[in-house]
């Protein structure tokens, strides 16, 4: 392994304190609350773009469903938050008291016995985790294991997510259906659609972000990391040189799907809701989109491509309601044709070598990373 790759450049430091910077101080003092709202929510989705970065990125799987663990991981949590807001008390006037309202208007007459371990919040938390990233064992169990890759793989991962919105809606006594799960209130007895609750969540979005920021740092950094880059490149080679390709593919798959998983949990805590219109093949292309804009192979570039993309669209269609789509689709395509490494290619071409310059000059004994190092992360050369 090159020198120097398993400590962050001056350029990466560089570009983590100016991202923590927007989040933690630029935003909250210069965005009314309802603005800081709607970015919680595009942060909402890097978390999914980051676990694309790992798996499509470094390891070379796209996957078009990411959209399903999103999905279930903000199930799982507005599972809970709706059991809360479903008290006898609160539901005193349905014919059956204490199961959530769409369960009543489609005469169930009993909360279903696998809605009941979501009465606990600490199982919520597990399962927000664990039923997403259990789920992506089982797709990946199935599929690496049968050297399924590719295109092939995309697609596949694509039926899912069209599969599991079409039983969302059909199972409307269940799931909510096509309207979801709506009129979330209260988090273990603290008023979630409060203005002070919406700042506390966006501090703790953008906390478990940065957590998830360093875990994928630290995994790409890695042996396993180099390892995942040299599958993508040379899938052949690593499984003649007695690598099991399968349960690597199936870890980083994993991780990407519990990454997604949290997001969607916060998602569902900081807009109020989830129904399937965030689980099918639309959005899950989009958060491919949004790693694509940011630079596949960049984690913090994932990250910026989430916010750049999901503030194009609010903008777009709050000036131009009917040519939006278009505004955005020009967005996609000038990205895709002017900078194929998305914004982490510009700023690896124009800002890091300055920075390093700089950093070099300041401390002339210490060998900061050089720009060449920063664009081969990723790169067949690692």
């Amino acid at each position: 392994m090159r020198a120097g790759t398993k400590i962050l450049t001056p350029a990466e430091i560089l570009g983590f304190v100016v991202l923590a910077l927007l989040i933690f101080a630029v935003f909250p003092i210069a965005l009314d609350i309802f603005r800081l709202n709607l970015v919680g929510k595009y942060l909402t989705y890097a978390f999914v773009a980051i676990g694309l970065v790992l798996c499509w990125g470094a390891g070379g799987i796209l996957s078009l469903g990411q959209g399903v663990f999103f999905g279930l991981g903000g199930y799982c949590m507005a599972m809970f938050l709706k059991l809360e807001a479903s008290t006898p008390e609160a539901t005193a006037i349905q014919s059956t008291p204490g199961i959530p309202d769409f369960m009543d208007w489609n005469q169930l007459t009993a909360l279903p016995i696998w809605w009941e371990p979501f009465n606990s919040f600490a199982f919520t938390l597990f399962a927000v985790v664990a039923v997403p990233t259990a789920f992506a064992f089982l797709i990946g169990l199935a599929m690496f294991k049968r050297r399924v890759g590719g295109v092939y793989f995309a697609i596949i991962t694509q039926a899912f997510a069209a599969i599991l919105t079409i039983l969302i809606i059909g199972r409307q006594g269940y799931t909510g259906g096509v309207n979801g799960i709506t009129d979330l209130r209260t988090l273990l007895g603290w008023d979630i659609r409060t203005d002070d609750a919406k700042y506390v969540l966006y501090f703790v979005n953008g906390v478990l972000l940065f957590v998830c920021l360093f875990a994928a740092m630290a995994i790409k950094k890695s042996k396993l990391g180099r390892l995942l880059i040299a599958l993508r490149d040379q899938e052949d080679r690593v499984r003649f040189s007695g690598y099991d390709v399968a349960n690597f593919k199936i870890f980083v798959f994993c991780v990407g799907a519990a990454m997604a998983a949290v997001g969607g949990a916060m998602f569902t805590l900081q807009v109020g809701f989830m129904s399937p219109s965030f689980v099918g093949i639309v959005p899950s292309i989009e958060m491919v989109i949004f790693c694509a804009v940011g630079g596949r192979h960049s984690i913090l570039g994932a990250v910026y491509g989430a916010l750049l993309v999901n503030w194009a669209k609010t903008t777009f269609s709050e000036a131009f309601p009917e040519l939006w789509l278009f505004a955005m689709g020009a967005l996609f395509i000038s990205v895709v044709l002017l900078f194929p490494n998305g914004l982490a290619g510009l700023y690896a071409t124009y800002v890091a070598p300055n920075v390093d310059t700089l950093i070099n000059r300041l401390r002339p004994n210490s060998r900061a990373g050089t720009p060449k190092d920063i664009v081969a992360q990723g790169s067949p050369a690692e």
